[in-house]
């Protein structure tokens, strides 16, 4: 499997995201919302971390957590967004930024794992009946091309273990302040 590396842009997809529309009412007043890779990076320095699944144990007691956390410290070195993907979709990932209690780190749902496989990163998680999903890694886009990537090791369909080494808050901050 190859994936997308460093110096090359992003995979051009299409996000499908819901929004908040009163106009609905009810216990879900929703829409969706279509936001295109471009309206993400273009003209931005953004920090996206990528992670196997909402509500999975690691996800949520350390990944999205350690980036919350740090969150102010990304704005600090001139990061204008951080964002979680998951191949997980736009409801699931709203109900558990909820649960984590997130207030700054936004929510990318890759629902179709267009950006995921795009990215070269899906890999085959049905060792744990979670189908396909993401590779845990981090990394900073700069106007929609990759300036760093951090992809933890082990890379490969059914991993039998959880790598979490290198796409942490704390690593990829280093790497930013050390600029």
């Amino acid at each position: 499997m190859s994936h997308i590396t460093e110096g090359n842009p992003v995979p051009q997809v299409t996000f499908k995201t819901r929004v908040r529309d009163d106009s609905i009412g009810g216990e879900n007043p929703f829409r969706w919302q279509d936001v295109t890779t471009d309206e993400i990076f273009k003209g931005k320095k953004v920090v996206i971390f990528s992670l196997p699944g909402a509500f999975t144990p690691t996800c949520s007691s350390t990944h999205a957590p350690g980036y919350e956390a740090k969150y102010d410290e990304f704005k600090g070195v001139g990061v204008d967004e951080v964002y979680c993907l998951s191949v997980n979709d736009a409801f699931v990932m709203y109900q558990w930024k909820l649960k984590l209690g997130l207030e700054k780190v936004s929510m990318l749902p890759d629902g179709n794992a267009d950006f995921t496989r795009g990215m070269g990163m899906l890999v085959k998680k049905t060792n744990l009946g979670f189908g396909e999903r993401s590779w845990r890694y981090s990394m900073v886009v700069v106007d929609g091309v990759i300036e760093k990537m951090f992809i933890e090791p082990g890379f490969e369909d059914n991993c039998p273990t959880d790598p979490f080494e290198v796409s942490d808050a704390d690593t990829i901050l280093n790497y930013l302040k050390s600029k």
